[in-house]
């Protein structure tokens, strides 16, 4: 597969948008390196995927040490790849709700990576809709719940003009979305060589 210079595309929004079913169709339809904060939070935590951890809000593995930790792996997951590969294209997928946690990854990789921040979003029926589906997966990694969703709410930092960051409104099918993702990266990235249609 022909690969852009270094770019690190990082799906973000709150509990439900769709962010993380997006990013993994995204990533996989051009077998791209893909790493999700819930996978990589109960990994450190020594659970498999699918353990349910239903706990408050910054309990358990969701204090702030742990989402600390958390966010700090990804990183390490992304650098470990742009070390090895002068090429390469990496998909991060968490909320990165905070404009704090978005600036670590700006400073981060300044003048190494190209960053695409893609903000996910749709409307609060949407999202309850999305989250009594995943109540009855046993398959959900996500601990996400309704509780949750409006505990993140509050707290959620909007994008500022500066971060050009790319909205989208995840209320589609999945193969209309990676199309659309593909073409507003394209808008915003000058690739070496072109990503490679499946």
């Amino acid at each position: 597969m022909l690969r852009p210079e270094n770019i690190l595309v990082v799906f973000f929004g709150m509990i439900a948008t769709g962010k993380s079913y997006l990013a993994s169709a995204w990533a996989n339809h051009y077998g791209l390196p893909y790493f999700n904060s819930d996978r990589v939070r109960k990994e450190l935590a020594g659970f498999t995927p699918q353990t349910g951890q239903q706990e408050g809000v910054g309990q358990g593995i969701y204090t702030e040490d742990f989402n600390r930790r958390t966010y700090d792996a990804l990183i390490a997951h992304a650098d470990q790849y742009f070390s090895e590969d002068k090429k390469a294209c990496v998909v991060l997928d968490g909320s990165y709700q905070s404009i704090v946690e978005r600036d670590l990854l700006r400073s981060h990789f300044l003048n190494r990576v190209r960053l695409v921040f893609i903000h996910c979003f749709c409307t609060e029926e949407v999202v309850r809709e999305r989250l009594n589906l995943r109540a009855s997966d046993p398959e959900a990694v996500s601990d996400g719940n309704w509780n949750l969703y409006l505990n993140q709410k509050q707290r959620f930092n909007p994008t500022r003009d500066f971060e050009r960051a790319i909205e989208l409104d995840t209320d589609a099918p999945v193969s209309e979305l990676v199309k659309k993702v593909t073409i507003m990266i394209e808008n915003q990235v000058t690739f070496s060589s072109p990503l490679k249609r499946m």
